[in-house]
């Protein structure tokens, strides 16, 4: 009958040599796994671990505790012949004692007796340099106790009671500082909500800023752009207060022997056989040029009426009712229609009336031609020229309109001085 059997070995958790426990650890009772589970006293400042590093085999630990079923750590089964039947009673007996010292030092367990001896020896060498510091710190104390003897209680007291003093002064002093933080803290609170609110009103004002600055920059460009106008329009007004209507509207000059006004002849010669068309446009022109100035110094004719009307203007004779056509269309010589002739010799009348208008008064203004019953006078020479086209010549008929046109002229220039006058005086 074979006696199947677990052995179980520990090996050393420094140098994991299998080890062979002594028989006296099968029958440890509970007390003394209690009394070894009382925690050792170490020395705080040594490290066995580190000093053990000097060993010249250094082994990592391994706790039995970790161990598991496949024996990676802790631990190492060595078994023999026959089949495993489970841990015995001994083995988790010895487990918790090695487990127990593991606990309760730096050095985890078993170990083997060289291992052992090893640490004994650090741990001797341990209490030496504990017993030195014990000394040096004994020497010291006995130095401090020797220069300090002279002094007594009382002044030990003494000063104790001033620095309990100023303990207080300075707590007191902290509970001030702490009140005054609390104090602080609040200020810069309300500090920073205003701070906020100037922000905000910061931004809103800036808003506001470019806002009123933007229309400002529009109200300027406006009124450089009135100034300019204004500018301009009183250059204009400048212009046109020393601008004549009548010498920019009526041109009268010469043409050779003809009068002209606006570049329209007025006559006709035998070499210069103008059109009838250009002396009617002629007369429209001279026929306004007369009623203007007659509403300029608000002078109303008698007799007749002038009608401007282009190159078919004509005069009203209001007594009879009948119209005196300016215009001709025909002959010289052969015209037995002497309605021309009428309009001519009662355009006359009415520049005569024009005549005694301008010359009224102390100005000593006069025209240049007189004019009586149909003829046109040059007073320098005291010759009369008919402006009638009957039973006359075209030479005389010509020089009788361009003596007309130059009184009118005269009376254009008299009436713009005038006028000239009245304005720079208002």
């Amino acid at each position: 009958m074979v006696e199947n059997k677990v052995h179980v070995n520990f090996a050393c958790q420094r140098c994991l040599q299998p080890l062979k426990l002594d028989s006296t650890f099968d029958a440890l009772a509970d007390q003394t796994l209690a009394d070894l589970a009382v925690p050792l006293c170490q020395s705080p400042g040594i490290d066995l671990e580190a000093q053990a590093a000097g060993f010249d085999r250094f082994i990592p630990p391994f706790r039995l505790a970790d161990s598991t079923a496949t024996g990676t750590n802790g631990f190492m089964l060595v078994g023999g012949d026959g089949e495993y039947e489970g841990f015995s009673h001994h083995y988790k007996v010895n487990a918790a004692l090695f487990d127990a010292l593991s606990n309760n030092s730096e050095i985890d367990h078993p170990l083997c007796e060289e291992c052992t001896d090893s640490i004994l020896e650090l741990l001797k060498r341990q209490v030496e340099q504990t017993e030195n510091e014990q000394r040096d710190y004994k020497d010291c104390l006995e130095r401090l106790l020797s220069e300090h003897y002279d002094e007594s209680a009382e002044e030990l007291e003494a000063e104790l009671q001033q620095l309990q003093l100023e303990e207080q002064n300075l707590i007191q002093d902290l509970e001030n500082l702490k009140s005054q933080e609390l104090e602080a803290k609040l200020s810069v609170k309300q500090k920073q909500l205003a701070k906020e609110q100037l922000e905000k009103e910061e931004a809103k004002y800036w808003r506001e800023y470019t806002k009123h600055r933007r229309e400002l920059l529009i109200t300027e460009d406006e009124e450089k752009s009135l100034r300019c106008q204004l500018a301009y329009t009183r250059s204009q007004l400048e212009k046109l207060k020393k601008t004549n209507v009548f010498n920019a509207t009526f041109h009268i000059w010469h043409s050779g022997h003809f009068g002209t006004i606006n570049n329209f002849r007025l006559g006709r010669l035998p070499s210069a056989p103008v059109d009838w068309s250009e002396i009617n446009a002629a007369w429209g022109q001279t026929a306004l040029l007369l009623a203007s100035l007659a509403r300029k110094i608000n002078l109303t004719f008698a007799r007749y009426r002038l009608v401007p009307y282009g190159n078919h203007s004509y005069i009203e004779v209001l007594a009879e009712n009948k119209e005196l056509p300016l215009y001709g269309s025909g002959g010289f010589r052969f015209l037995w229609d002497n309605k021309f002739d009428a309009a001519m010799v009662a355009f006359l009348d009415l520049m005569q009336q024009f005549k005694e208008e301008v010359e009224r008064g102390e100005s000593g203004f006069c025209l240049p031609y007189g004019v009586e019953k149909g003829k046109v006078e040059d007073t320098t020479s005291g010759n009369s020229y008919s402006i009638k086209i009957q039973f006359n010549s075209e030479e005389q008929w010509t020089k009788a309109l361009k003596f007309v046109l130059t009184n009118l002229k005269w009376g254009l220039a008299w009436v713009s001085a005038q006028f000239s006058k009245e304005d720079e005086e208002a």
